[in-house]
């Protein structure tokens, strides 16, 4: 099985950022707790507060799709949905 690595940044709507400051932290704990999560860091930018780096690492292709299933069913989920998401993933 081959890692998988996701990177890049988020774009918040100023009018979420509060929502997604509030709720980064459970989704971050939640995460790092799941089966095959190596790395995971959202940072938020200090030039932009609005954009985020995102890096994350799985360590199979069904540990990054069962972290993706449950945050789209998540509290994250929900407060991101306007969320411009710029992510490249590699395997």
């Amino acid at each position: 099985m081959n890692k998988v690595v996701l990177q890049g940044y988020i774009q918040v709507p100023t009018d979420d950022l509060a929502d997604v400051l509030a709720a980064l932290p459970i989704h971050t704990a939640l995460t790092r707790a799941e089966a095959g999560c190596l790395v995971f860091n959202v940072t938020q930018s200090q030039c932009d507060p609005c954009r985020f780096e995102v890096y994350e690492e799985f360590a199979s292709r069904a540990d990054f799709d069962a972290h993706q299933q449950r945050v789209r069913q998540s509290e994250w989920g929900a407060c991101t949905v306007r969320v411009e998401r710029h992510y490249h993933i590699t395997e």
